[in-house]
Order: structure tokens, then C-alpha cells, then sequence
């Protein structure tokens, strides 16, 4: 039983409140990774752990190409090579051999913690898109947060942001940060937000700034 990794698994889940599989995940996306590494060329590797001893198994896998078709080096076979391994294979079958496992407290810490807080970040954009999937035409409150040329940029809360654009303000627009506003939801699809990956945008509509400053300690 490889309890180091089910520890892990229980850990950042109750941490970041998503389900044990979507770290599960992650770790095996990161032993992937880290086998690959062992190998010159191109190769397509999955890991599987076992949910409930947290033993894993390593694959290799190597798809087989019609003649008419360049295999490529490392994760294809043409159909001599596959017949050399095993007579019985056609184009279009996958031949899947078991590697060598990369030990879990030897995978490089920072590939491994990059695709977990990925992962997790995408499950908590998910949670979030969902909270507002169905409130389109809800009337929503938050705080202005930026303001460009284009947009009015609200925090929500809960890492949610709602984009405004200026052509749909009902009043003139905030002059500063942190103002109180009230807009309505016009869309549930999320927006993808560089400047802060940790959040997630929905696009708002008729929006109303509401100038009391004092108002912003009363929002969340």
C-alpha cells in the first residue's frame, strides 16, 4: 500500500474542497510526466493508481499505422515493427506494455505541485462557473475592482468576477475602485481571466452604481 499518496490525495482535497479523484489526477498526469523524461524520444505513457491502496502502474503505449502513414518515432508502430512484437496486431490497435514506476517521493517537486494546483484550479473554476450558470437575468451585487477603457471589472466574491462592458451601464460609470454596484447577469459562460488565473469572470449587463462609499464593508 503506497499510503504517501493516498495521504496526499485525502490532504489537498480537504484543503481545496474538490473531490480525491481530480487529485488522484493529477498525480498520475505528474508521474507521466516524470517517466517520459526518461526516454529520448516521444513517448505516450499513463499512469493508473488504485483508489483505495494507492499502488500505481505505469503503461506504455504505442499505436499501430497503416503502411500509407509515417509512424511517429516513440508512440507509433508501423506494421512491421508491430509484428515483431506481437504477430497478432492491425492498424488502428494500441500495443501497451508495462514500465518501470517512477518512485512517487522522487518525482520533481515543482512538475508535480504545477499539475495539481492546475488541476485544482480548474475544478475550482468549474464550482464556480456552475454557481452562476443558471442565474442569467439574476440581479447580482459586488465591488469595482478595475476600471478600463472597455470594462467595468466587479468582484463578486468567492474568487468570481463579472466583466461589464461600458455600453451597458444604465448611469455614468464608477470613477474609483471599491465602489458598491448592483448588475444583472447576462450570460453563465465563464471568461477567462489572465491577469488573476485564480478567479473567474461571467459577463454582467444594466448595470447601477450605487456612490456610497461606506457601502463596500457591507458586501461579503
Amino acid at each position: 500500500m503506497n499510503k504517501e499518496i493516498l495521504m496526499v490525495a485525502e490532504a489537498v482535497s480537504a484543503e481545496k474542497g474538490v473531490s480525491e479523484d481530480i487529485i488522484f489526477e493529477a498525480i498520475e498526469l505528474a508521474l507521466a510526466t516524470a517517466a517520459k523524461k526518461r526516454y529520448d524520444e516521444e513517448a505516450d505513457v499513463e499512469v493508473t493508481i488504485d483508489r483505495e491502496s494507492g499502488n500505481y502502474v505505469t503503461h506504455r503505449r504505442w499505436l499501430v499505422v497503416p503502411d500509407t502513414e509515417l509512424a511517429l518515432l516513440g508512440t507509433q508502430f508501423t506494421t512491421e515493427e508491430a509484428a515483431e512484437v506481437d504477430p497478432n496486431l492491425k492498424p488502428g490497435d494500441v500495443h501497451v506494455e508495462v514500465i518501470e514506476n517512477v518512485d512517487f517521493g522522487r518525482i520533481a517537486a515543482q512538475t508535480a505541485k504545477q499539475v495539481i494546483v492546475q488541476r485544482v484550479r480548474d475544478a475550482e473554476r468549474a464550482q464556480i462557473v456552475d454557481m452562476y450558470r443558471n442565474r442569467v437575468g439574476e440581479l447580482l451585487a459586488g465591488i469595482v475592482k478595475k476600471v478600463t477603457r472597455d470594462n467595468i471589472i466587479v468582484d463578486l466574491g468567492n474568487n468570481a468576477e463579472g466583466l461589464l462592458p461600458r455600453g451597458e451601464l444604465v448611469f455614468p460609470p464608477p470613477e474609483r475602485r471599491a465602489e458598491l454596484i448592483s448588475c444583472t447577469q447576462s450570460s453563465g459562460r465563464a471568461v477567462n481571466n489572465t491577469a488573476s488565473p485564480k478567479t473567474t469572470r461571467s459577463s454582467l449587463s444594466a448595470c447601477q452604481a450605487m456612490r456610497a462609499a461606506k457601502s463596500r464593508w457591507t458586501m461579503f
